[in-house]
């Protein structure tokens, strides 16, 4: 399922409902890579403001939250937004001061961590909302606790965070564009034989092996850790 304008959405689903303990969490949410944020400024007095834009629907309204960490977690931003119809989407903007204090790195290690709460436990708990804070917390005492629900949705698409103080209309990238950008971080050349093209070929007598090339040349973020399987792709014939 998915807006008008949109094709696809991220979808969770609980099984049997459950609740976190103090110290566990469950979220949705994406490291940003250092290097992609480097023109925020943040952790300095020249700090800017971003702002969140999404698309929400879940079958359960009330009081949702969405944090941002940096990558020690010990710098943390919690902020509210309210599902007011269940299974409807609902569009969301929510902006966000620049934090003018930790350490925010600028490598190609994690920037910031953005992440949709599900229901973590307790130790995630904030008593302080849209504002800068010390310490790793995630949401509140009235987040939903969709994990808590047997056979509840959550659903997210169209996400967008940028510079400033005003959302913009989705910045909609060709499809080469952003799978070219994926596969800075994983790439998979498994299974059928000529997966995304990659032909088998015979290397020695009775063997038969596939040699992957990198799509588009794609420098990866770091050097990647490999996984070779068979050609049945059976795990006991696997090499790493």
């Amino acid at each position: 399922t998915a807006p008008a304008g949109f094709i696809n959405s991220l979808k969770f689903a609980v099984g049997t409902g459950a609740s976190s303990s103090s110290g566990q969490s469950a979220w949705i949410g994406q490291k940003i890579e250092g290097l992609n944020v480097t023109d925020l400024g943040w952790g300095s007095a020249n700090a800017k403001s971003v702002t969140f834009s999404f698309w929400v629907y879940a079958s359960g309204t009330g009081t949702y939250c969405i944090s941002l960490q940096n990558s020690a977690g010990d710098r943390s931003y919690v902020a509210t937004y309210t599902v007011s119809s269940a299974n409807t989407w609902e569009q969301k903007t929510i902006t966000i001061s620049g934090d003018t204090s930790g350490t925010w790195l600028t490598t190609n290690g994690i920037g910031i961590t953005v992440r949709w709460d599900l229901g973590s436990g307790s130790s995630y708990n904030t008593g302080t909302t849209s504002a800068w804070q010390t310490g790793d917390y995630r949401n509140t005492s009235s987040q939903v606790n969709v994990i808590g629900t047997s056979s509840a949705t959550f659903y997210i698409t169209g996400v967008q965070l940028e510079v400033g103080k005003q959302a913009t209309s989705f910045d909609w990238r060709p499809y080469s564009a952003e799978l070219s950008m994926c596969h800075r971080y994983y790439q998979d050349f498994r299974s059928g034989g000529q997966r995304n093209g990659y032909p088998l070929v015979n290397v020695n007598t009775g063997d038969v092996s596939r040699v992957p090339i990198f799509p588009g040349l794609v420098q990866m973020r770091t050097a990647p850790t490999i996984t070779t399987y068979s050609t049945d792709n059976t795990t006991d014939r696997k090499s790493t």
